[in-house]
Formats: structure tokens, sequence, C-alpha cells
């Protein structure tokens, strides 16, 4: 299983950026797909969870700016992230499980400059 994230850069407060998850070895409409992001000094928390049935869930910070989503044509999870924050800069990591194993893409750093 390989997890290709993309997508970060540089965006002012109140800007939006679009992160795409391109995975291999797994298909994304039949596995739980997340998203999680840790910040300067802090731990890595989930930030989106799409499941395989299509049912979304946010962590509070993010609710009502982000959505995760899914184009399984292209094998891919996005994460639309609107409104953003400072407090939202961060490495952003997508993940998904399989077999009991935990998979990592190589993270895509987001700045969000006030």
């Amino acid at each position: 299983v390989q997890l290709q994230a993309s997508g970060g850069g540089l965006a002012q407060a109140g800007g939006s950026l679009r992160l795409s998850c391109v995975a291999s070895g797994i298909i994304v409409s039949t596995h739980a797909m997340n998203w999680y992001r840790q910040g300067p000094g802090k731990q890595r928390d989930m930030v989106a969870r799409i499941t395989s049935g299509g049912s979304a869930s946010y962590a509070d910070s993010v609710k009502g700016r982000f959505t995760i989503s899914r184009d399984n044509a292209k094998n891919t999870v996005l994460l639309q992230m609107n409104s953003l924050k400072p407090e939202d800069t961060a490495v952003y990591y997508c993940n998904t499980q399989q077999d009991s194993l935990n998979y990592w893409g190589q993270g895509t750093l987001v700045t969000v400059s006030s």
C-alpha cells in the first residue's frame, strides 16, 4: 500500500487549499481513509475521516471549514480546506488501515500566514 499526498503550500488566513492523496495497493472506496495533521511541537491528530460507506466525520476544530471526499475514478482522497487559520499550519498526512496495519503517506506541509 502506498499513499502519495500533495497539495500543501502557503496560504493566507481565510484562504483555501485542496489536498490530494493518491492510493495504490488499496481501493479507497472500500476502506476508511483519514487525514491527520501534526503541528509544530504537537502530536499527530485526526482531522477528517471518510468511511467505506461514504460517511464523513471531522475534528471539532475544522468542522464547517474542511471537507473530505473521494474521487473513486482516480482512487484518490481529497481534503478541501477553506477559511484557513494560522493554527491550521501543520504537516498533513493521509492514512488508512488494512489487515491491522497502519499506512501513512509522506505528508504535505500546509503553512497559513496571518
